[in-house]
């Protein structure tokens, strides 16, 4: 490895290397260029990148080099982290911007810090949208390392004051802490907001779903850019019939889960709104199956039946007379 390069390491950065171009990245690299900044981005994608290799890159960036990886989480940060780990020098700068697990930050911190290699993470909200509207961004890091890349932070957040779009959550890993929390708030808003829908069009006491629900979008205390974004779902495909009702999730909301267990602290509307999840990606559920058959075993309640390629009916699963002899006691 070369020696360190002699410029200051607190200089703020002017010139990018950005890794991982996909529907962030690729986004993330215009709102930067449009805001004055260099970047020199790398894919695998001939079409998207602007050097072939990830050595291509290195050599591209002045000293001391900061470049932002923007890969899926897991493996393909890990493996991107250590190779820059190899191609670097001390003084150089990594930032982690992905959906990593808190965990892993200090994995790559301890491991960039033994060839002097500075490192922040970046919890980054905003989606598809973060282009025009700008990205929310939560860093972990040296304050100096965080202050050092101000810039780009300054050019990928919102317009208005600074701490209304960006925050330094705390050393490493604490900005991926404070997304994994955000996105867990995020499932737990959106649980709420699909329930209330499911709700209203359940009932014939309302006529016109969307419009209700555009009507909440001023003066009301759930107004949000969630609402917002469900009342352009609802207005591109009234009834949603376009959409499967099954629900992956990134992973966050289980992380959260697991944290709140960890620290004794309850997070029972987070916890559901993940089993909700679970439970979109069930055609039947093997646990409600169960439920049936209980209700049947001890009450007498008529279970459904639904052979494949029949409409569904309702059977009723108990020995002749049980019905005569036993009286359900009440709901179950």
């Amino acid at each position: 490895m070369s020696e360190p390069s002699s410029q200051h390491t607190n200089d703020p950065v002017r010139h990018l290397g950005l890794v991982g171009l996909g529907k962030m990245g690729g986004n993330m690299r215009t709102r930067l260029r449009e805001a004055g900044l260099e970047v020199t981005g790398y894919a695998p994608d001939p079409s998207t990148t602007d050097v072939e290799t990830l050595e291509d890159l290195v050599a591209a960036l002045p000293t001391p080099r900061t470049v932002w990886v923007m890969v899926p989480s897991g493996e393909p940060t890990r493996q991107t982290v250590a190779r820059l780990g190899e191609l670097l020098e001390a003084g150089d700068l990594v930032i982690e911007g992905g959906n990593s697990r808190f965990t892993d930050d200090r994995e790559h911190a301890a491991h960039l810090h033994e060839r002097g290699i500075r490192y922040v993470d970046v919890g980054v909200s905003g989606g598809v949208w973060g282009v025009t509207e700008g990205y929310g961004l939560m860093a972990g890091g040296d304050a100096a390392d965080v202050e050092r890349a101000m810039p780009v932070f300054d050019a990928l957040r919102p317009e208005g004051p600074r701490e209304e779009g960006f925050s330094h959550a705390g050393p490493v890993g604490a900005g991926h802490y404070a997304k994994m929390v955000h996105n867990g708030i995020e499932y737990a808003v959106m649980q709420a907001f699909a329930e209330g829908y499911e709700l209203l069009a359940a009932s014939d006491a309302v006529d016109d779903v969307t419009t209700i629900f555009g009507g909440w979008r001023r003066g009301t205390v759930v107004r949000s850019w969630l609402l917002d974004l469900l009342v352009r779902a609802l207005e591109e495909d009234p009834g949603l019939a376009k959409v499967s009702g099954y629900a992956e999730d990134s992973g966050e909301g289980r992380w959260t889960v697991i944290e709140g267990i960890a620290n004794a602290v309850p997070t029972p509307t987070i916890a559901a709104s993940l089993y909700a999840r679970f439970v979109s990606r069930q055609e039947e559920s093997p646990a409600m199956k169960a439920i049936a058959a209980l209700r049947n075993q001890f009450g007498g309640h008529a279970v459904r039946s639904t052979p494949p390629g029949s409409s569904e009916q309702v059977q009723a699963s108990v020995q002749e007379g049980a019905q005569a002899d036993q009286e359900p006691t009440g709901p179950a």
